[in-house]
């Protein structure tokens, strides 16, 4: 599979598809998508980059190891519950913030992003050490 233009366009495509993954991630509070689509599509994108380019090379763009990245995805997932037991509400009730950046333009800020943030990194980290480990075993 490490053909010239596989290894050429591999890079591209990968960013490409974790810039995708990242729309589909802020797109799904209101329309299909979310959290666990958006990061498997961040860790196909990952994948291929392996593929083309090697394990090391994946290791190497990713800065921190991928079973840290998913942890830190569930801790932050189970984090986005603890505003809602604060104000005396279920676990994980959702809750929604609305800043105002000047003039009438307000940003919608949300517990539900924050979960959907955090199983965008745990999916991403889980299939990533998935994907390597068996690139790894091949290779």
């Amino acid at each position: 599979m490490g053909t010239l233009i596989f290894r050429t366009f591999a890079p591209g495509l990968a960013a490409l598809m974790v810039m995708f993954s990242i729309f589909v991630l802020l797109r799904g509070h209101n329309e299909p998508g979310g959290g666990f689509i958006g990061g498997l599509i961040a860790a196909s994108g990952f994948a291929i980059y392996g593929i083309a380019n090697g394990v090391e090379n994946v290791r190497r763009a990713l800065y921190f190891r991928p079973l840290a990245i998913s942890a830190a995805g569930v801790l932050l997932a189970a984090l986005s519950g603890i505003p809602a037991l604060l104000q005396g509400k279920p676990f994980l009730t959702g809750l929604w913030w609305f800043p105002e950046l000047g003039g009438d333009v307000k940003l919608a800020l949300s517990t539900p992003l924050v979960f959907d943030i955090g199983v965008w990194l745990g999916v991403v980290g889980a299939v990533i050490a998935i994907a390597l480990a068996l690139e790894e075993r091949e290779g």
